[in-house]
């Protein structure tokens, strides 16, 4: 099969050069899938994107008139895909329904650590060899309350990381996992009284209508005074806006973030020489309470080689005619934001 990869980076491309094997016939482009780009992908079979490609509606029509018949997405969430559209002009769609969520739960966890103890600032101070430790007192995870919203499978991991530093923790997600409340202790409850009693907030859950922009004013406003913010999950979760306003008037303590929800065209491109013009991200960047990472919570061996294998996976189902138990084009979307 000859499949076109968009967004092609130089630290994946060996992962699927060594899960595929020679089977299928790669080309790797940097460039990410848009409707612009969409032209690209005459005379192949399918193709595999990113999270920062874009398949809407009119990309979509215009990757069938060209001939793709197969979507392999290399990644969990598929907001960025008009899944009804793929279906009704059958493209198939397959994503990568889990591959580490240690990779993500040790990064929400990272990230804590490093915005709490002030690791960076400290750090720099370091390297002009000032010694001064003024303003970087942290406080103990030990008997602090932390509040996990969403709880599948890289809330779970987070969970029982933050069980291991002793702390008290409290979930809220649609559907509860028994396990961690026998084993860790997890006491679920309404998404308001999470926001009231956490002294930390770490954020797993998809993009969907009910998530968006879930982060806002009125539920900020819920949260203690000096709240700790975690966001591994997707940028579009927060209102960037609403939290900027929360930092200022210090009813957030803190901020750590791999997501962000303007990312797409600025996040996995170098942009040193040519800063963007996104006020929001400006005014993040400045806060010295907020640690942005730059989407790479998922940059494990062990998830790159996940991501890789389960792409080709779904790829040699549908050249074999198979179906794929990863397909998206088969399972209802109808909460899914398209």
């Amino acid at each position: 099969m000859k499949v076109l990869i968009f967004s092609a980076k130089d630290f994946e491309i060996p992962y699927l050069e060594q899960a595929n094997r020679g089977k299928h016939k790669f080309v790797f482009v940097k460039e990410a899938l848009s409707s612009q780009t969409a032209m690209k992908v005459i005379g192949y079979d399918a193709i595999s994107i990113f999270s920062a490609d874009e398949a809407c509606f009119n990309t979509i029509e215009k990757l069938r008139d060209f001939g793709v018949k197969y979507i392999a997405l290399r990644s969990v969430g598929f907001d960025n895909v008009n899944i009804k559209s793929a279906t009704r002009l059958d493209i198939r769609v397959a994503n990568v329904p889990e591959y580490s969520p240690y990779a993500i739960a040790e990064h929400a966890a990272g990230l804590l650590l490093a915005v709490n103890r002030k690791l960076i600032e400290s750090n720099r101070r370091v390297k002009h060899f000032n010694f001064n430790i003024n303003n970087l007192v942290g406080f103990d995870l030990n008997t602090k309350t932390v509040g996990i919203i969403g709880t599948g499978k890289i809330g779970a991991v987070m969970t029982k990381i933050m069980h291991g530093f002793g702390c008290h923790i409290l979930g809220y997600d649609i559907k509860q996992n028994v396990e961690l409340v026998t084993n860790y202790n997890l006491r679920y409850t309404t998404l308001k009284k999470l926001c009231e009693l956490a002294d930390i907030i770490s954020i797993h859950v998809p993009l969907n209508r009910e998530t968006h922009q879930l982060i806002n004013e009125d539920l900020i406003s819920e949260m203690k005074q000096g709240v700790v913010i975690i966001n591994t999950a997707r940028g579009a979760v927060i209102n960037a806006k609403d939290v900027i306003e929360g930092i200022k008037n210090g009813k957030i303590g803190a901020l750590g973030m791999d997501v962000y929800e303007n990312e797409k065209g600025i996040f996995f491109r170098d942009h040193s020489l040519n800063i963007p013009d996104d006020n929001l991200l400006l005014a993040l960047n400045a806060r010295p309470n907020v640690l942005i990472t730059g989407h790479h919570a998922f940059l494990t061996d062990e998830a790159l080689t996940n991501i890789a294998e389960t792409t080709i996976y779904n790829l040699d189902c549908w050249e074999a005619g198979k179906e794929t138990e990863n397909e998206l084009t088969k399972i209802d979307n109808t909460t899914q934001t398209l």
